[in-house]
């Protein structure tokens, strides 16, 4: 078992050095084949441990060597294999396989062809890392690995100078909260005097109730998840993320690297069951960027930017589930998402590379009948996100939904209300991309085509898994028991608290209360897609600039000016900060610099005229000299 975890990890990182170093003179299809083939093999291997690992077993903990002690702290390079990272593991490399063979048709003409998938096997790596390894510090290698791959990929196209500015906008941002996890780690060794998970939540036990530390280190973890899962006020990043290749949307801003921070928290379990101060401000967090993404998303035209409000928002869902201690449902919507939304992003850079490089809704509508396969597949990720019963979304949504009712009846009633947005803003693209008459260009309607087959497949296979997935962890009034599959799968990854703490508020929701819940949601469902149906095909509405939009319309569109905010807060300061120091640079330090170095050339150029090589004038300087002294000395007595 130890030479297939280490397998697991080692093959994207040779994908990466093979690529990196020998793409440029190997063919693209050779480029293309090892990437997706190292990553698919990591799957294959994941796919054959998770099916052999014993639900009952403990956690498997695989050594590589000692990387350091300090203050009597020993830190291993290891990894860890329990059902959590199992789960992550196939997430990863199960649709990371999918993604890359994608990315071989679309990426087919580009001259970066072998550096990004250099860049895209590094991500794989590093995310393996971050929910592979066995401590906290090994996951923040990993953390700060995928903010660099991210960096790297929204910046792939970098001779655009705005592409760039979206890149350092992610790194930056990220920064911010991966302070935060880093204070948080420090903290944690402080107190527990380990790194290693296994250890951290055997000494949990030290930290009070509530007290001031746990607090301050489970708020400190979750200012780093914020950053990474981009949640307010740190995911502003995510939208402007989207300058990067499409297949980096779908795998770094979709499926993996959003949902680090998610990992983080779950992973964390026994210390957050701590807290129940923080995980009230967690749910409110997550409350707050569901609702603000999904109202961001009602009148966006750009078709991956309402995808990549759509992202956030649904992160803020399992941030919820995460602040009602519902770490299953928030795992389970976790692996759904990365379905459907995996799928979304690729059925919309298949749009892309049909319309000829075109995002704008505006300039779409009447693809169906041109892209029949894009078409139907992306049909399945809309109902799928938007909650059609017994689609994978829908039951992991439920979930959640459940969850909050649980908690307080208000929290669901916010999130319905999220629910019923999400449905509208997502057939709203579908109706405009799809229905309709086609309002772009001559060119681009005579350009327009199915893509080729090694990205059709990736999308018919991930719409088979949003159809089916959900059926993984099915609701326990349909006969499998609450969260029965999943939850007794993670059931060893969480402390007794965690679970004891859920299963006591879902006591009190009875079976007719969950069935009456389920089904206004299907029936909310059903209504948004007849209004939205209604409004965008049998009234024709069309989209319009975001300068002609009125009331809450423009809100939406300008995303409630917090970019704007942000810019003249925190940018202009910045920027208005430097502008100060380049002055005080150049004329107060530059001015010193050049006084002392003009005073040193002219006493260099004084000097100069008494040593002239003359020792007659030598004798005599000499002399003064001395008889100056003798004055001196004399006087002196």
């Amino acid at each position: 078992m130890e030479n297939l975890i280490f397998a697991i990890v080692l093959l994207p990182l040779a994908g990466f050095l093979i690529n990196g170093l020998f793409g440029k003179m190997l063919p693209k299809n050779v480029v293309g084949g090892i990437a997706t083939l190292v990553v698919f093999a990591a799957f294959c291997i994941a796919s054959y441990l998770f099916f052999n690992f014993d639900n009952t077993s403990q956690p498997v903990i695989v050594r590589a060597f000692e990387w350091f002690r300090v203050n009597g702290i020993q830190v291993n390079f290891s990894f860890q294999i329990d059902q959590l990272s199992l789960m992550m593991i196939m997430i990863i490399t199960g649709i990371g396989s999918l993604i890359h063979l994608y990315s071989i048709g679309y990426m087919s003409h580009d001259k970066g062809f072998h550096r990004f998938f250099a860049y895209l096997n590094l991500f794989v790596f590093m995310m393996l890392l971050l929910v592979m390894g066995s401590n906290y510090i090994i996951l923040f290698i990993g953390w700060e690995g995928v903010g660099l791959c991210s960096y790297l990929l929204i910046g792939f196209w970098f001779k655009n100078k705005e592409y760039g500015k979206a890149a350092r906008k992610a790194f930056i941002m990220n920064r911010i909260g991966d302070l935060g996890l880093l204070m948080g780690i420090f903290m944690i060794a402080f107190h527990t005097n380990a790194f290693d998970y296994l250890s951290v939540a055997q000494n949990a036990s030290k930290f009070e109730l509530d007290g001031s530390v746990i607090i301050f280190i489970c708020a400190a973890l979750f200012i780093g998840a914020t950053g990474k899962s981009a949640q307010v006020p740190l995911y502003t990043w995510l939208p402007d993320a989207m300058a990067g290749p499409t297949p980096v949307s779908a795998l770094i801003h979709a499926a993996t690297m959003v949902t680090a921070g998610v990992y983080l928290v779950v992973r964390s379990n026994f210390l957050y069951v701590l807290a129940p101060t923080v995980m009230d401000g967690i749910l409110f967090i997550g409350l707050l960027t569901a609702a603000v993404a999904a109202f961001y998303a009602m009148r966006q035209n750009d078709i991956k930017k309402v995808l990549a409000y759509s992202t956030i928002s649904q992160l803020g869902f399992m941030v919820v589930a995460l602040g009602v201690g519902a770490y299953t449902a928030a795992m389970f919507h976790l692996m759904t998402h990365a379905f459907f939304k995996a799928l979304l992003f690729l059925g919309s850079g298949s749009v892309i590379h049909a319309m000829g490089g075109e995002q704008d809704m505006r300039f779409m509508g009447g693809l169906k009948d041109k892209i029949k396969i894009t078409h139907i597949t992306f049909l399945i990720g809309t109902f799928a996100i938007a909650g059609m019963p017994l689609f994978s979304g829908m039951i992991s949504k439920d979930e959640i939904m459940v969850a909050a009712w649980a908690k307080n009846p208000v929290f669901w009633v916010i999130l319905f209300l999220i629910a019923a947005m999400t449905a509208a803003y997502m057939f709203r693209l579908y109706y405009l991309t799809f229905h309709g008459q086609f309002r772009g260009t001559e060119e681009q309607k005579h350009h327009l085509h199915e893509s080729p087959l090694n990205m059709t497949v990736p999308l018919m296979v991930l719409a088979v898994l949003s159809v089916v997935g959900g059926f993984i962890n099915l609701p326990h009034f349909i006969g499998h028991g609450h969260y029965s599959k999943l939850q007794k799968w993670l059931s060893p990854v969480l402390v007794e608290n965690a679970k004891s703490q859920l299963e006591a508020n879902l006591k009190g929701v009875s079976v007719s209360t969950e069935y009456i819940l389920m089904a206004v949601t299907v029936a909310m469902f059903f209504a948004v897609w007849f209004i939205i149906r209604n409004i965008y095909v049998n009234k024709g509405k069309l989209p319009v600039a975001e300068e002609e939009y009125t009331g809450w319309e423009r809100l939406s569109a300008k995303k409630l000016y917090v970019d704007e905010l942000y810019n003249a807060l925190f940018v202009r300061t910045v920027e208005g900060l430097g502008r100060g120091g380049k002055m005080f640079d150049n004329n107060v330090l530059d001015k010193v610099v050049d006084f002392v170095g003009d005073g040193a050339e002219e006493s260099g150029k004084s000097m100069k005229k008494l040593q002239n090589g003359n020792v007659e004038n030598y004798v005599l300087v000499m002399s003064l000299a001395i008889g100056i002294i003798l004055i001196v000395n004399f006087l002196l007595q």
